[in-house]
């Protein structure tokens, strides 16, 4: 009986002891400081004071059960990776449990505000495909709202470059000087962009298209469209951006990683390549749509003599 007795206090005692390691201190212990991206609502910019109130209608039209804030190791590239100074001022953390649609940490800003309220109406006619229900039924105030706490996200207003390649592919950074190190090519010069072109068309034409306007002919088949690398938005990209991008390719999309079919130099003279696209309304005289052109066929006209025994009288 003795022993029973003590082992049931010691199993009580083991109980006590992880709740009390595991939960109590952390709880004690744990006080992260507002970080530089954390947003307070409740004392935020006069010009989106409604933030707040958007929190709360993203939290009442349940958008945390498709949309995650979170920005994870795999998601580097398009974010700084999230911290816990983040979240000081969330209270419940809109983290979400699944992707179902897009993560939203860094969507502020990404769009202008109408283009938000015209995504929230009607997702289908500003992204075909999209399986996100219609929330036209807002009243306007609250839409407005919603919008407000969408475009903090992120907090770009405080982020100034938000395109960054990952620290081992910066070659400023300990982390990257390896590959600083290896480095041969200058993607500046017309040698390296001409090299380049020919390992874009052989690996990448198929699907973005020969000037990388995502209009290869793979591209209908994708479920996820390559996009248009002419537009201004890809022109800001650095050396280092374009080359993670092509080496690790894109989570969620039928991009290879390239690091596993390109050698470094191939990767560098691509990327050198890449910058000399032309702009996304800039007229050139090889696109895809004039090489897909055809030549226009003259058939010579029938006499009556020939049509009528075949074709019958008119």
């Amino acid at each position: 009986m003795y022993g029973y007795r003590l082992g049931a206090i010691g199993i009580v005692t083991t109980f006590f002891i992880i709740i009390f390691s595991t939960v109590l201190m952390p709880m004690v212990l744990f006080q992260p400081k507002a970080s530089g991206r954390g947003n307070d609502y409740k004392a935020i910019d006069p010009k989106i004071a409604d933030a707040e109130r958007g929190r709360k209608i993203y939290v009442r039209e349940g958008c945390f059960y498709c949309h995650t804030q979170f920005t994870r190791i795999q998601d580097r590239g398009y974010g700084p990776l999230v911290k816990e100074g983040d979240y000081v001022f969330e209270t419940p953390h809109q983290l979400g449990t699944a992707r179902t649609g897009p993560d939203l940490t860094n969507e502020g800003g990404r769009f202008p505000s109408e283009w938000q309220k015209a995504h929230l109406i009607a997702p289908r006619v500003v992204k075909p495909g999209s399986i996100m229900p219609s929330f036209s039924y807002l009243s306007e105030e609250d839409m407005n709202d919603l919008v407000a706490y969408i475009q903090t996200l992120g907090n770009k207003r405080t982020v100034t470059t938000f395109v960054q390649a990952p620290d081992e592919y910066l070659l400023t950074t300990p982390q990257g000087r390896g590959l600083a190190a290896r480095k041969s090519v200058d993607t500046n010069s017309d040698a390296a962009a001409n090299a380049g072109r020919g390992i874009y068309t052989q690996n990448c034409a198929a699907c973005h298209g020969l000037e990388g306007r995502g209009n290869g002919p793979n591209a209908i088949t994708l479920e996820k469209k390559p996009p248009n690398l002419t537009r201004d938005y890809y022109k800001q990209y650095p050396d280092e951006f374009w080359y993670y991008r092509i080496s690790e390719g894109v989570v969620g999309t039928r991009m290879p990683r390239f690091q596993e079919i390109l050698s470094e130099e191939q990767r560098w003279y691509l990327v050198a390549y890449l910058k000399t696209l032309p702009k996304e309304h800039e007229e050139t005289v090889d696109s895809l749509d004039d090489l897909n052109v055809a030549e226009p066929i003259h058939l010579p006209r029938l006499t009556r003599q020939q049509w009528e025994p075949h074709h019958g009288k008119e």
